[in-house]
């Protein structure tokens, strides 16, 4: 378990080591605050943050495909993890999109509601964040480590904070 605690940590403070990562993943913590202090209900409000921040994080990640080096200064390589990258940027673009507009509009699509739900996905924005910048690799050892930790740290949050919100 402590190699995933290591791991853990290497998440959390990664974006923070390096100038060009925290301008992208402040505003994910601010917004990930910001809805633990509200409701847990999904209305149009939520489904705005959560459009905000999953455009926010997908350009931040789209940024070093444009200029054409990652942000540590290495290129790009395209490859089987440079498939995975482009696949969640997309995914989470994609979904933010339609989350923003839904909140903007006042109207979910089809089975649509869950995007209002912006906790936990936040979570999972901010964990991914260095791997999606290119400052740490894709690996199973990090996908395992973000999900055994999802649950503690939604529960820590949620009754934490309970005595703050409504």
């Amino acid at each position: 378990m402590s190699h995933y605690w290591q791991l853990f940590v290497e998440l959390i403070v990664t974006p923070f080591q390096h100038l060009p990562m925290i301008w992208g993943i402040v505003p994910l913590y601010f917004g990930w605050i910001l809805n633990e202090l509200t409701s847990s209900k999904a209305n149009f409000r939520t489904a705005l943050q959560t459009g905000f921040s999953f455009i926010w994080a997908s350009l931040q990640w789209l940024y070093p495909h444009f200029s054409g080096q990652s942000a540590t200064g290495t290129k790009i390589e395209v490859g089987m993890l440079f498939a995975v990258n482009m696949f969640v940027t997309f995914l989470v673009l994609g979904l933010g999109i339609v989350a923003f507009f839904s909140g903007l509009f006042r109207k979910f699509p089809p089975y649509g509601k869950f995007l209002g739900y912006t906790r936990f996905s936040t979570y999972f924005m901010i964990a991914i964040f260095p791997m999606q910048a290119h400052y740490l690799g894709w690996s199973w050892d990090r996908l395992v480590t973000i999900v055994i930790f999802g649950i503690p740290i939604w529960m820590i949050l949620h009754f934490g904070l309970m005595p703050v919100r409504k």
